[in-house]
């Protein structure tokens, strides 16, 4: 399973950057807002530091004709390449838009899906990439790591070329168990990533380290 930061926030994706395993960027219109800049002021920043690394912009226009135009505007905008990912939501305009952008050469992401079937419809219309929400679907009991297990056992069965990036994480163990049934990714936010690659017992054993090395480890470099 690979990483990616569900974030706009300059600062935590810079850290991220540095040390972690990132294999691209996810925003939405909720993310840009509560990183309080608007999206022709951040975009050009996040493309920065992503460089030719995964990005996904979500689409607002409500009709398909027009999310196709808004997706075609930022690819030429910013001169994105095939790393860019037009986020679509599985409503009847998504759908239809869906097969719209592929024609236009546009890589397409799936999002807001709460069942297997509507993954597995979007899988049908040419998405790249189906984002199950995992803790939206956990905070009404519908057992969002099941779903997920599910549209990665039809993408298995039926042999379609799209792919798992869930999305919506609350604790490192949702994290755990999707990489556990299969999903090929994950979004996640800076506070989920910094805690799933930190442990106290780690934090430990360096402490150690170094203690035991004083005296010993006597070769410059």
């Amino acid at each position: 399973m690979i990483y990616l930061a569900d974030t706009a926030n300059i600062e935590e994706l810079k850290k991220l950057f540095y040390y972690f395993p990132i294999a691209g960027v996810t925003t939405n219109p909720t993310i840009i807002a509560l990183a309080k800049r608007k999206l022709s002021d951040v975009l050009p920043d996040i493309i920065e530091i992503v460089e030719d690394k995964m990005l996904h912009i979500q689409m607002i226009s409500d009709m398909a004709v027009d999310m196709v135009r808004e997706a075609k505007a930022y690819k030429a905008k910013y001169s994105l390449g095939d790393n860019y990912f037009a986020k679509i939501p599985v409503s009847k305009e998504g759908f239809k838009a869906m097969p719209m952008l592929k024609d236009a050469g546009i890589n397409v992401t799936a999002t807001a899906i709460f069942t297997q079937q509507q993954a597995l419809v979007a899988a049908r219309a040419g998405a790249d990439w189906v984002a199950p929400y995992v803790n939206r679907l956990d905070n009404i009991s519908s057992h969002g790591i099941e779903v997920v297990k599910h549209i990665v056992e039809n993408i298995e069965h039926f042999k379609l070329d799209t792919k798992v990036l869930a999305a919506s994480f609350k604790t490192v163990d949702q994290v755990h168990r999707v990489s556990m049934v299969g999903s090929h990714a994950a979004t996640i936010n800076f506070e989920i990533l910094e805690l799933l690659r930190s442990h106290p017992m780690t934090d430990m054993s360096l402490d150690w380290f170094k203690r035991d090395a004083q005296g010993y480890y006597d070769i410059e470099f």
